[in-house]
């Protein structure tokens, strides 16, 4: 009997190995990683048997580790480029899918003790900050823009991404779109060659640099801003009007993607719009078209069904917009796909 009961367990214990792993391993950008933490947690708590750990390296490092298959799913606030998606399907014979998941701001958040009042950017004017063309917080260019404020002689600190990142790739599509000099000097992507400024890894990183450095400026998502008390400025539209960063101006900002491509790789950087938020952005879900693990696969599917159902419901807590319906209905659409 005693013999029986042994190979009973035994038995049963080969049959659960042999299952498939319902567990999701996922890795990329820092800007929407607070809500993808509160989504992974109460998906779990509705899917006791499934665990979605994420970890948030950046955007870059996200396209890496999926390229190589060393996670389930990637995550990016800047689309794959065509080399990027040619460079996946070579190694993991299949494609990519863009999965739009929420939108969210990237602001200039700055350190300057004993001004209170919010200090308003245009573009031209980050990007010569960024360029290192102006120095002092009490520059002409910046007294300009804000005449009522008494700026102070303080050097201009700034603090940039280190790593591979979507909010970099955010925040140089705006520049691009406004500067030439920018688009000609250092251009767009989630790593660039950065003409001065101190780098930090992840929106966590530069958003603690700025904290502790008085006359710092650098730029983060706006979730971070709000959780360290960072203060942050207002940014000139295309309209002319200075908006601050904001779940209202974003979602105005996400009125832009009406003829959203079917790829889903799509720019809504300086958007029009007068209440529009100009350094607005989709963050994307990159997740393989094939799955050789069907318990794998259901998880993804089951995970953003719910996510279009549930969680976007969750997006205005943590200051993201969620996906405008039009949107929303093409993903459903997408998740067909998942195979």
């Amino acid at each position: 009997m005693l013999r029986v009961l042994k190979l009973v367990v035994c038995a049963t214990t080969l049959a659960a190995s042999a299952l498939p792993a319902k567990d999701l391993n996922g890795a990329g950008a820092t800007f929407p990683n607070p809500i993808y933490q509160k989504w992974f947690s109460e998906f779990r708590k509705a899917h006791p048997d499934v665990e979605i750990n994420y970890q948030s390296v950046g955007s870059g490092a996200g396209i890496r580790q999926l390229t190589e298959g060393t996670v389930d799913f990637g995550a990016s606030d800047g689309p794959m480029t065509d080399q990027q998606i040619t460079e996946f399907k070579n190694k993991r014979h299949t494609d990519v899918l863009h999965v739009p998941t929420v939108l969210g701001a990237v602001v200039p958040a700055y350190n300057l003790p004993g001004i209170s009042a919010d200090l308003k950017f245009s573009g031209e004017l980050l990007a010569d900050i960024f360029l290192g063309k102006i120095k002092k917080w009490n520059d002409a260019a910046i007294a300009n823009v804000n005449p009522n404020v008494k700026l102070p002689n303080t050097d201009i600190i700034i603090v940039h991404r280190s790593d591979g990142s979507g909010t970099t790739y955010i925040f140089t599509d705006y520049l691009c779109k406004i500067s030439s000099e920018w688009q000609q000097k250092v251009g767009k992507n989630t790593s660039v060659n950065w003409p001065t400024g101190l780098g930090q890894k992840g929106n966590e990183g530069v958003a603690g640099e700025i904290r502790q450095m008085q006359g710092a400026i650098g730029y983060i998502e706006l979730i971070y801003a709000l959780q360290n008390k960072i203060a942050f400025g207002s940014v000139q539209n295309s309209t002319g009007k200075f908006i601050k960063g904001s779940l209202e101006s974003v979602t105005a900002a996400a009125a832009s993607a009406k003829n959203m491509p079917i790829d889903f790789r799509v720019s809504i950087t300086n958007a029009p719009g007068k209440n529009a938020y100009p350094i607005s952005s989709f963050t994307w879900l990159l997740i393989p078209a094939k799955w050789s693990d069907g318990a794998k696969r259901r998880v993804v599917v089951d995970f953003l069904s719910w996510m279009l159902n549930t969680g976007e419901g969750m997006t205005s807590d943590l200051n993201y917009a969620p996906l405008p319906k039009t949107v929303a209905d093409k993903v459903r659409a997408e998740i067909k796909a998942i195979h």
